[in-house]
């Protein structure tokens, strides 16, 4: 069942998805080599809990963290660990929170010091899916428009895998709603997009093989030939002629910019 949201609830969706993204930023001005993922997800929580929410992720289906951080070969789920970040690392951030009665769910992949051009390519190509995607998210549209978009640039143009196992999702009070929204799929099909429908479309992109499995802790996604994978994810709320994006990446490019540890050159 899809939950249409008021024009009141829009806005109080947008603040909890400006906070997630306000929390990437802050993550991005400390990411580094030598630096856990585990420092940084306890960043991320105290920054959330100081701003006047919670993280969605902890304790959603016993998820014992207030991050996804993901690191290279994983695509998404990943846990954090105390294992120090190096440099050429890829790691996608994943953040929730839930504030005024609603979540909000966006991530952002960052490269760390010197990568290689297969590597910038891959972020650049998946950040760039991620807007090709909100373009179709418009009233009188389908899922499936979304969908192909996605898939038609990364795997059709560039070649690189689109994972099938996991999708976007529709987003409220709830952090994971109807309809699902993958990122495959066929023009024409799915839910019929009406206004009020909000939804995380969020590229999950691997540098080779779409194939993945599941690491032995239960949650980490892992690519199948250990390459490379990307994960950008933006909150979008359907409109008539053009999608209003609730979430945003300006301040994390900012803070990405400005961290010397960083590569945004891509």
């Amino acid at each position: 069942m899809i939950h249409y949201k008021t024009k009141a609830e829009v806005e109080l969706m947008r603040e909890s998805s400006l906070l997630v993204s306000k929390t990437i930023a802050e993550v991005a001005k400390h990411i580094k080599p030598g630096v856990s993922t585990h420092h940084l997800d306890k960043i991320a929580e105290q920054f959330i809990r100081d701003n006047g929410a919670t993280p969605s992720f902890k304790g959603y289906r016993d998820f014992p963290f207030a991050t996804c951080m993901s690191v290279n070969d994983a695509v998404v789920h990943g846990f954090p660990t105390k294992h120090e970040l190096k440099d050429g690392d890829v790691v996608s951030v994943d953040v929730g929170v839930f504030k005024n009665g609603f979540h909000g769910d966006s991530a952002y992949t960052f490269a760390l010091g010197d990568v290689s051009e297969q590597v910038k390519q891959l972020l650049k190509v998946t950040k760039q899916s991620l807007y090709k995607g909100i373009e179709k998210a418009v009233y009188g549209n389908r899922i499936g428009d979304i969908s192909f978009a996605v898939q038609d640039y990364t795997e059709k143009q560039f070649g690189y895998g689109v994972v099938r196992e996991l999708v976007g999702h529709g987003l409220g009070r709830h952090l994971h709603e109807d309809p699902q929204v993958p990122n495959y799929g066929k023009r024409g099909t799915g839910a019929k997009l009406k206004e009020g429908m909000v939804i995380a479309i969020e590229p999950m992109i691997n540098m080779g093989t779409k194939d993945v499995y599941h690491d032995e802790d239960g949650w980490t996604i892992r690519t199948a030939d250990k390459k490379p994978s990307a994960h950008y994810e933006h909150n979008v709320c359907v409109q008539r002629g053009k999608a209003d994006i609730l979430s945003s990446f300006t301040e994390i490019e900012i803070a990405e910019r400005a961290n010397i540890n960083l590569c945004s050159d891509y």
